[in-house]
Formats: structure tokens, C-alpha cells, sequence
């Protein structure tokens, strides 16, 4: 199905053309003033200078030849030469069935179907996540539903630091503190020595301690960097305990992203590029484009319009180990063999602008990919306390995102009231839900580039643009429903239009699609969420204004309960591209 905006931009650009005017004057937005039209066209205003002409007589010759069309409940030139329109209500009810009864609930589907690599996460193996990790997570969820809410085909990679010195820095404490394990004998065999298993409370204390200890301890800071550098080549021992730290530490990581609902359809890391360096190193070399810089291998990526310096890109060290670059690029090599992506998308901090910023144009000028792949970094900004610095525990450490999440979990679990439960356990279940609806609503409510404040209170409010209150929107029409008797899937009848807030209401529904459009074209969530957030408003001003269930009109109340029913479809759909669950009571 088409959305009305394309509609009506048809019907005015041959409106247009038909005057004799551009037709690309003729797009259609919605207008910023109910109270006068629905949607208007300003095309008439860039007519003027085209055509020497004043922009009401451009705008008059248009409305003349649309004023008949039966879409319109009316159209008018409105002095200087604006068109507003306002469509009949049996067209937005028309729309309106046509959304309940398309299987995508309006929501426009990609023409040609987009292969989209999105890699976001991008957490440290041997390290438990952080709140530093928290973002690009729900942000890079959230982009990987919208695009394939809309007909794409997103493949999203974790993209683990799994094999730079942060490795390097656990094995060489791992062997220091167990000298006498068999995967540090020069004579281990993997064919038959086993690694001693690793615990995961364990690990996670290692890194810290090894990474504090190398700025101290020369010398432990250069056995870290010989072992990545072994590790890098295969050496047989450090492989073996590299496997146990993966296995313990992505169990681990895979558990806590559970918990935020957010999920992967590859867990790969820079290691599993590593067979791919030799190739990239081989392609540069053909293309003439690597040289040899203080020991190091680089590529040259400034441009003549570069404002600012843009370094050579390190290809590899002067002791020949790989770093993020290396493997960066020898992923892109990976992922054009592996899925031939129209798209790639780095859900990634802003500060890695300039890494990124190398990365692509080396991709690029070696043709590692075709110039038509769009090569993106989505920057993220930073999650910041009420003091507006970056967000720490009481004792200025960085929080654990499992140390968060229980304690939003906890705030939720007290503000809910227990006589609305059957037990405890259900109780807890929505806790979690509300928590995490609280916490990803707060963050993707703003543009991905703005840093923004953390306040668990704001965002657990059951009044204003949360997560929280679009859940208990909900919980309200599932009340509705539960009332009255009513399957939520039952077929609907949309009788008519009895008030201007219900006209409001379905209106925005019938423009949903357009907020999905928007959210995937701009790369922001925060368009679903002031559009769910918009949905929710409307419907509890209809909510408060309309007696549903004491309605005697039988024809008015079983619109009304349709109207119930699809808003309900809709907001769950919103919170499902969020990556939010809906909960059936709060």
C-alpha cells in the first residue's frame, strides 16, 4: 500500500504539471496547524521565481484543477500563495482499513530489498560490559529492526575486540599467575593437553589488573605485546587459552545483552578477519598504495579538501602485529565476500570519527569494496550523570550495565503496586520489562549524535514522553479490552468519525508509516519514539473524552473498540522497533 503523503503529492505534482508548472513543485507535507488544513504544499512559492509569476496565482491555477478531486473535504489558496488541504473522513477511514488489514501495518516496504551490515556492541572479550556499552546496543537494535521493519534484509555482527593487546594483557597474567599450566609449556599439544577452565568472576578481575599493571611494569607491557603478537601468528599454547577466555567471556556477554533484549546474528571478532590480512595487505600492494613509514606499513587517505590533518592509516606495526585498522579493513574484505552489503552501518562513539574516517577512505581507494557501498559511521554521543559528566558509580568507577539494569530493575519493581499481580513472579517479570522500556526509551528519545542525561526517576514516570507511560498506554487498552470482552484480534469496523480528537487520532495513524520512513532515512530512532510517544497522547485525550464502555451506541462503541484495538497493534509495533516489550498489566 502507498502512504497518503505519496498520494497526495501525485495527485498535486500532475496538478502541477498539468498547469504547466514543474511538477516536482508539487510534494505535500503535513501541516504544523490542524486547526487550519491537514496538509499543505509551498510549492508555489518556488514556482514564483521559475515562472515570474505571484505565487497565489501559481498556487490558484493548481487548487482549480484539485478542488473536485473527491479525496478533499477542501482546498484552498491561502494568501501568499500557500495550498492547504484537509481530506474527507471516508478517506481516512479508507486508510485507515487499509492499514489494519496490511500485514506491515502501514509501514512502507523498501522497493528494492537493501542488504544492511550493521555492527554495533563492539565489546572487549575478558571484560564484562560496562554502561559505556550501553548505547551503541540499544541504538544499533533499534536501527536493525527499523530497517527490516521496512523490507530490508540487516545481518548485525557484535564485531568483539578479541585479538589486540587487551588478550595479550590477560594471557601474560594468566601465565604469571599459572606458570606451571600446560598451554604455557613450549611442548603443549592441542591434540591432547587440555586448557585449565577459567571462571568468569576471574576473568573479569585479570584484565583490570593487568591493564593497571602494565603502566607500571615495562616490562610486563612488552611480554603482553610479544604474546599478541604470537597470538596473532598462531602460536599453538596462546590459541588454546584464547579459545577458554572466548567461551567463558562471550557466555557471559550474551547473557547481559539478553537481558536488554538486544541480539545478534553473528558474533564474530577482529579474529575471525585475521585470514583475511594477508589478502588486504596484497590488495594494497597491487594498487601501489602501501610504503613503508618508521618500521610500519601505511596508506596515505588525506584529500585536498580535508579541513583538518587526516593520517596516514597504519596497516601494520613496526613488530608486525595488526591493530584496529588492520582488522577493520580485513572485515570489510570479509563481509563483501561473505554478503555483498549495499550498506554498512558502525553504531560506534563519535570519538572513533577519524579512525572510521581512514578506515572507509583506505576500503575505498583500494576497491575493496564498489564505490556505490555506503560505508557509515553513526555516531553516538555519550550517557552522562546529572552532573553532565559521563555517568560513574558513587565511588567514580565505571557501573557494570548488569549493576544498572538491577537497579532500574529494582526502582521499577517499588513504584508497581502488588494487588495489580497475581504473584511475584509476574510482578518481577513486568519490573524487568518497565526497567528496560524506562532505560531505552530515555536514550533513544534523543538524536543518536547528543549526549543526554541518565535520571532513572524521569524515565520510570508514568506521566510524559517515557517508555514507562507508552507501557501503560498499553496496559490501559488491554484494560479496555479485558472489560468489555474483547479478543484483540477479532475483525474491525471503523463506523465513522464522532469527534476531532478521534479525526486527530486516526490521522496519525494513517501517517505512522511516514515516521518510519523518516526514522530509516535519517538513521534516528527518536522519529519512533516522538511518533509512538504523539500515538499514546492522543489516545488517552480520546480515552478521556470517550466513554468506550458505557457507549449505548452499538455502531459508535464497536468503532471506538476497533480504534482501541488498532492503536494497541501500533504502539507495540513502535515499541517493538525500539526493542521494547509490552507488558499485560503494571
Amino acid at each position: 500500500m502507498t502512504g497518503i503523503i505519496n498520494d497526495l503529492t501525485k495527485i498535486v505534482s500532475e496538478a502541477f504539471e498539468e498547469c504547466g508548472y514543474d511538477k516536482s513543485l508539487g510534494t505535500v507535507s503535513v501541516s504544523d496547524r490542524l486547526d487550519l488544513c491537514q496538509f499543505q504544499c509551498n510549492g508555489a512559492f518556488a514556482g514564483a521565481k521559475q515562472y515570474r509569476k505571484a505565487p497565489f496565482m501559481i498556487a490558484n491555477d493548481v487548487v482549480e484543477k484539485i478542488s473536485g478531486n473527491e479525496i478533499f473535504k477542501s482546498v484552498e489558496m491561502v494568501k501568499p500563495g500557500f495550498i492547504n488541504m484537509t481530506l474527507n473522513d471516508e478517506i481516512i477511514l479508507k486508510k485507515t482499513r487499509e492499514i489494519e488489514s496490511d500485514i506491515n501495518l502501514g509501514i512502507p516496504q523498501a522497493e528494492k530489498s537493501e542488504t544492511i551490515v550493521l555492527d554495533y556492541g563492539g565489546p572487549n572479550v575478558a571484560k564484562p560490559l560496562h554502561i559505556g556499552h550501553l548505547r551503541s546496543a540499544i541504538i544499533g537494535e533499534s536501527l536493525k529492526r527499523i530497517a527490516r521493519a521496512m523490507g530490508n534484509k540487516v545481518i548485525s555482527d557484535v564485531h568483539l575486540g578479541d585479538w589486540g593487546l587487551q588478550i595479550g594483557l590477560v594471557i601474560a597474567e594468566l601465565s604469571e599467575r599459572n606458570p606451571d599450566w600446560v598451554c604455557f609449556s613450549p611442548d603443549f599439544d592441542p591434540e591432547k593437553d587440555k586448557v585449565n577452565p577459567i571462571d568468569v568472576d576471574e576473568l573479569n578481575e585479570i584484565y583490570p589488573f593487568a591493564s593497571q599493571k602494565s603502566k607500571s611494569d615495562d616490562a610486563f607491557k612488552e611480554k603482553a605485546r610479544a604474546i599478541t603478537a604470537e597470538l596473532q601468528s598462531g602460536h599453538k599454547g596462546y590459541i588454546a587459552v584464547w579459545k577458554e577466555i572466548m567461551r567463558v567471556s562471550v557466555k557471559d556477554l550474551k547473557e547481559n545483552y539478553e537481558k536488554l533484549y538486544v541480539d545478534f546474528d553473528l558474533w564474530y571478532g577482529e579474529s575471525d578477519a585475521n585470514k583475511y590480512v594477508d589478502e588486504l595487505i596484497d590488495v594494497l600492494n597491487k594498487k601501489g598504495l602501501i610504503y613503508k613509514s618508521e618500521g610500519a606499513l601505511v596508506v596515505d587517505v588525506e584529500e585536498e579538501t580535508d579541513k583538518a590533518p587526516v593520517p596516514p592509516v597504519i596497516i601494520k606495526k613496526s613488530d608486525n602485529s595488526n591493530i584496529y585498522a588492520t582488522t577493520d579493513l580485513a572485515t570489510i574484505i570479509q563481509r563483501e565476500k561473505d554478503f555483498s552489503p549495499d550498506r554498512i552501518w558502525y553504531v560506534v562513539d563519535k570519538r572513533q570519527g577519524l579512525h572510521l574516517t581512514q578506515v572507509f577512505r583506505c576500503a575505498k581507494k583500494a576497491g575493496i569494496v564498489p564505490e556505490s557501498t555506503e560505508l557509515a559511521h553513526l555516531a553516538i554521543g555519550t550517557m552522562n550523570g546529572k552532573d553532565g559528566k559521563p555517568y560513574k558509580t558513587r565511588d567514580g568507577g565505571v557501573m557494570r550495565l548488569s549493576d544498572l539494569i538491577n537497579t532500574v530493575v529494582e526502582a521499577a519493581y517499588g513504584k508497581m503496586l502488588d494487588e495489580n499481580f497475581e504473584s511475584d513472579e509476574e510482578k518481577r517479570e513486568a519490573a524487568q520489562k518497565v526497567a528496560i522500556a524506562a532505560v531505552k526509551f530515555g536514550d533513544l528519545s534523543n538524536h543518536i549524535q547528543k549526549d543526554y542525561i541518565f535520571d532513572i526517576d524521569k524515565f520510570l514516570s508514568f506521566e510524559g514522553k517515557t517508555g514507562t507511560y507508552l507501557i501503560y498506554t498499553v496496559t490501559r487498552i488491554n484494560s479496555i479490552l479485558r472489560n468489555l470482552g474483547v479478543d484483540d484480534n477479532q475483525p474491525l469496523s471503523f463506523n465513522g468519525i464522532y469527534s476531532d480528537i478521534e479525526r486527530e487520532l486516526l490521522l496519525n495513524i494513517i501517517l505512522s508509516g511516514e515516521a518510519f520512513k523518516h526514522a530509516f532515512e535519517e538513521r534516528a530512532p527518536s522519529v519512533i519514539c516522538d511518533n509512538a510517544y504523539k500515538l499514546a497522547s492522543l489516545f488517552s485525550t480520546f480515552y478521556h473524552d470517550n466513554h468506550i464502555m458505557g457507549e449505548t451506541d452499538k455502531d459508535k462503541q464497536s468503532s471506538w473498540v476497533s480504534l482501541c484495538i488498532l492503536v494497541r497493534r501500533l504502539l507495540i509495533k513502535h515499541l517493538d522497533v525500539l526493542g521494547i516489550k509490552a507488558v499485560e498489566r503494571m
